[in-house]
């Protein structure tokens, strides 16, 4: 059912509307969900307006997914969600790095395009086998190995004590 969701625009904060909108709930379920759902806390301004981020969206979205699309129960829903926070939090500590659902580890070497006969091939000669797709996705997954690496380096460096 998130498929048919609509894309979440580039934005810093939304208002209850907006996410209302954007994950197919009224605004009314969104405020009892802040109630049962200690990790969703929207930032509130003038007059309790209510502002959520890109993550708490994202948080709704799984809700939503959970209650409505798996069938769990609000205490369930909770449970599941807890785990899945602490799952990612785990991974995090370990270098492991979630982005849109590709997991990618630092540890693991970069993945390269799968040739149908040789890897070995010119500068400029490519296999006809392939897709531009497929270059694309292992150029990505290595510039983010790179800047993973980059973080890592500089968290280090903050944390060592002089």
């Amino acid at each position: 059912m998130e498929n048919l969701l609509p894309p979440i625009p580039a934005k810093r904060y939304f208002t209850i509307g907006e996410v209302s909108e954007l994950c197919g709930v009224k605004p009314h379920v969104l405020r009892y969900w802040e109630q049962e759902f200690t990790q969703l806390r929207p930032m509130k301004r003038r007059g309790n307006r209510r502002y959520y981020q890109h993550h708490e969206v994202l948080m709704i979205r799984k809700i939503r997914d959970l209650l409505y699309d798996q069938g769990f129960t609000i205490s369930g829903a909770r449970n599941k969600l807890h785990e899945l926070v602490q799952v990612e939090s785990e991974k995090r500590r370990n270098g492991e790095v979630m982005l849109e659902g590709i997991d990618i580890s630092l540890d693991a070497e970069p993945e390269q395009p799968e040739y149908a006969e040789s890897s070995s091939f010119g500068d400029s000669e490519f296999p006809a086998e392939t897709t531009d797709a497929q270059w694309s996705e292992a150029a990505a997954v290595q510039r983010l190995q790179f800047i993973r690496q980059e973080l890592v380096e500089i968290r280090e460096l903050l944390t060592t004590t002089y």
